[in-house]
């Protein structure tokens, strides 16, 4: 599927540079007549085009050697994609012009209006097999999630079983093969953007805040105060920035928490610095990130400045969402995880008295014999 899927997309780049026009990309009101605010408006909304490579991830279990293969998977899978969907994007923009875009079928119309009636339907058939492959790849990585967090019994620790001759999550892909169709079947497209936008810029945010985390205060050995301080105020500015940006204030808001962020971090690098001594020892022979912390600080601003973009419906359903989660892992999670600890407890104890017990069973054997 995924050399399929290349060829097609060379086909669409090709043709639409074949058919198109460098003045569709300047008219009627020029490059980005949105500004730069339409920019990053849209790159929130769009932002679910871009998940999806930390499934691989997922299989970290089915890796040879994961510490090397997993980060050159992931980094090479989004800049190759990257690529290819600038250029697709380009050779839209160039056959038809911003205004004239379809919202519903975009590549198809785009081809109908060049004269080009034929390639609609190769299109159609291209798109129809992407949204198949993406569903694939969804439920590959969703199932290795649920198999694992079945194996700490936060959930039903029936999803944790393993088929015994395909080695896979059979149980974990069923169940969600049908939440995954019901959700398509009842919901509108708009607001499962939104909720995976939302989503994804959340896990993102909580994952970069977990690696500064566990670099400087984990790895690093220091006080988690100052991690914690640093993380706090990281957050406040660039949430202050984004909310400046949405509302469109004065410009000299944005000069004043942006700079303010960049001194933040800039100071917690040269009060807390991170030993890098330490991190080559534990990661001799794997990836890990340089240039701490302004990678995940980077990511911390970015996160919390797409989120704010987004309608305040999403944040609503997002939070009813949360609290449902969050209701099933206090009645539910937290009970059977509990369970499991005691029953692996009570196991290890009867392990250890019955390893006991035998020695004082030989002794009292040869005891009699004498």
């Amino acid at each position: 599927m995924t050399v399929f899927h290349v060829i097609f997309f060379g086909f669409i780049i090709v043709a639409g540079y074949c058919n198109g026009s460098a003045k569709n990309m300047v008219n009627p009101k020029g490059i980005a007549p949105y500004g730069v605010r339409g920019v990053l408006d849209g790159a929130a909304i769009v932002y679910f085009s871009y998940i999806g490579y930390d499934s691989a991830s997922t299989m970290a279990e089915e890796v040879k050697d994961p510490y090397k293969s997993l980060p050159i998977g992931i980094v090479g899978s989004v800049l190759i994609t990257t690529l290819l969907y600038c250029l697709m994007a380009l050779s839209l923009c160039m056959m038809v012009p911003y205004n004239k875009i379809s919202e519903k079928a975009s590549y198809s119309m785009a081809f109908l209006k060049v004269g080009w009636s034929w390639t609609s339907n190769i299109v159609g058939a291209g798109a129809s097999l992407g949204i198949v492959a993406s569903l694939l790849v969804a439920m590959l990585g969703q199932a290795r999630y649920l198999c694992v967090i079945g194996r700490a019994r936060l959930v039903p620790s029936w999803l944790a079983k393993v088929h015994p001759s395909t080695g896979t999550p059979l149980n974990a892909t069923i169940f969600l093969g049908f939440c995954t169709a019901s959700i398509a079947l009842f919901t509108e497209l708009d607001i499962i953007i939104e909720l995976i936008s939302i989503g994804t810029l959340m896990v993102f945010y909580m994952v970069a805040n977990a690696l500064i985390y566990r670099r400087y205060v984990i790895t690093g050995g220091t006080p988690p105060l100052h991690t914690l301080l640093f993380l706090f105020l990281l957050s406040l500015t660039s949430l202050c920035f984004s909310i400046v940006w949405k509302f469109k204030q004065q410009w000299w808001g944005l000069l004043l928490f942006g700079g303010f962020m960049i001194t933040i971090i800039a100071f917690f690098q040269h009060m807390v610095p991170c030993d890098n001594t330490l991190v080559q020892q534990q990661y001799a022979h794997c990836w890990y990130v340089p240039f701490m912390p302004w990678p995940p600080s980077m990511s911390i601003f970015l996160n919390v400045f797409l989120m704010m973009t987004l309608k305040t419906l999403s944040f609503q359903r997002f939070a009813l969402w949360s609290c449902f989660i969050t209701m099933f892992y206090v009645l539910y999670g937290v009970h059977s995880t509990y369970q499991a600890e005691e029953i692996e407890n009570l196991s290890g104890v009867n392990q250890v008295v019955m390893n006991l017990s035998v020695p004082n069973l030989q002794t009292k054997v040869e005891i009699q014999v004498l």
